[in-house]
This record gives structure tokens, C-alpha cells and sequence, in this order.
């Protein structure tokens, strides 16, 4: 069994969906399962494996979905004597069960590979984020080079069609949208891929004026306020940034900000 429970997390991580692994670590008399049984909870409450059942095995399942929003673990202990006080359980014994979240690793899909795309980059590998960058143009992603010590599987370099970037390396709610694009025509045809997905940033660089010309031409395309409002534009935050590795600060700045008041 716990092979099996193993493999499912393996494959939970390798699918970027959010987990949390319960693992039974000591015991004491009597009580359903012993020390080393494991649980994964799912964020539908499904479950694979046991740690009891009943009113505790429920508790854990609690327990586990607060783990996952707030990403951290945490140590239970569990009287099972008496109900009436409000035990999960009357088998007689303890138990303590530790409970680990595993998140999907925060992700930033750069959309353009010029200047301040490539410190995009290399900021986001300092930062320990995994990073997907994007251009059309293939000379630009070819030239790409990464910090010293970065492993190479960190950083996802593509070009071709955005929307194959897109299949390839999917757009999910732990993932931050980076556009850093070179005009107002190249967002309007890249805006449409991004808005479909439930990215929970999307940042798009520019000035004022550029991006009130975006907008229209999305608003005439039929997008709503509603899903505009999703885009903030200009991108980053105001620390009088000029050069690529400033500008690079004050949009992961940003988006680190707003995603963390998003997880909160």
C-alpha cells in the first residue's frame, strides 16, 4: 500500500496537482491503523489509502485542506477514549499523524525573450521559480543563457505558435503570465490565449497609452470589463526602474505581492 500511495504522489506532483500526504508517526494502545500508514487528500476531499477512518480519518481531511491552502505542515494528535469530550474515536489509544502539503511550484510563463524577458528569467531562476519563456522569434530564444548553477530543467525555452507553448506547457492557477512584448498587434493576437486560462497573474508591459489602445481593440473583440480588469497593465510596481535587471525587480516584485494575497 504504501508503495502504491508513493506513486500516486509522484505522479500528483509530476501533474501539478495540490496534495497533501498524512502519515501515521506513532501510536500508543490500541488505535485502527499504526505508525508509517499513509493518506493523500485531494482538494475534492478524495482520499487514497487510510489512517483510520471514521470521525479522525475526517479531522485529517480537514486538517489536510487547510494544509494546502496556507502550504504549511503540520503535527495532530489525537485522543481515541472518549467521544463525549470530544475524541474522534473510543479505540482507547493515541495517535499522531503529520501532514505534508505538496503544491504545485509557483511558475512564470515569460511571453517575449528581448532584453527585459531574458532578466525576467534569470530573476525568476534566482528566485527558485520554474520558468517557461516564450518568443516567436527563435534567434532570441536561442540566446537565452542561463544564471551560473541553475539546472537546466528549471527554465522551459519555446518558440512556434504560442498556442502550442501554451498545449505543451499549460497555463494552471500556480502559474504568473509575464508579457513583455514588443507591440500592441503581438498582444492582441497573444492576449486570447492567455485570458482562457486561470492564471492568476497577468502582467503586460507597456505604457498607459498602449495598453488603453489594447484594451479597445480586445473590447471590440468582445471582451468585458470583467476579464480585462484581469490584466494589470502598465506591468510591475513604481520603483523608477530603467535598465532590464530593474524592470525585471519591480515585476516579480508584483507579482509575487499579488499572488501571495491571492493565496491569503
Amino acid at each position: 500500500m504504501t508503495d502504491k500511495i508513493l506513486r500516486e504522489l509522484v505522479d500528483a506532483i509530476q501533474q501539478r496537482t495540490p496534495v497533501a500526504m498524512a502519515t501515521v508517526v506513532d501510536t500508543d494502545r490500541s488505535v485502527p491503523r499504526r505508525a508509517g500508514s499513509k493518506m493523500l487528500i485531494y482538494r475534492d476531499r478524495s482520499i487514497s489509502g487510510s489512517v483510520g477512518g471514521g470521525e479522525m480519518e475526517s479531522r485529517v481531511v480537514d486538517q489536510s485542506l487547510e494544509a494546502m491552502t496556507d502550504g504549511t505542515p503540520r503535527r495532530l494528535c489525537y485522543d481515541l477514549v472518549d467521544p463525549s469530550t470530544g475524541d474522534p474515536g473510543v479505540c482507547g489509544g493515541t495517535v499522531e499523524i503529520y501532514i505534508e502539503p505538496y503544491m504545485p511550484k509557483p511558475t512564470v510563463f515569460v511571453v517575449g525573450a528581448g532584453h527585459v524577458g531574458q532578466a525576467v528569467v534569470e530573476l525568476g531562476c534566482w528566485l527558485g521559480l520554474s520558468v517557461v519563456v516564450w518568443d516567436d522569434r527563435s534567434d532570441l530564444i536561442n540566446s537565452i543563457k542561463l544564471p551560473t548553477g541553475v539546472d537546466s530543467s528549471q527554465v522551459i525555452t519555446v518558440d512556434g505558435p504560442l498556442a502550442d507553448a501554451i498545449a505543451a506547457n499549460p497555463i494552471d492557477e500556480y502559474t504568473s503570465v509575464v508579457m513583455v512584448t514588443r507591440n500592441v498587434a503581438l498582444d492582441v493576437e497573444i492576449l486570447p490565449h492567455i485570458l482562457g486560462t486561470p492564471a492568476p497573474y497577468v502582467g503586460l508591459m507597456g505604457s498607459k497609452r498602449r495598453w488603453d489602445t489594447t484594451r479597445t481593440k480586445l473590447a471590440d473583440l468582445g471582451y468585458d470589463d470583467v476579464v480585462l480588469d484581469r490584466i494589470t497593465a502598465p506591468i510591475g510596481i513604481e520603483i523608477h526602474a530603467e535598465t532590464p535587471q530593474e524592470i525585471a525587480v519591480s515585476i516579480l516584485s508584483q507579482v509575487i505581492a499579488q499572488t501571495s494575497r491571492a493565496r491569503d
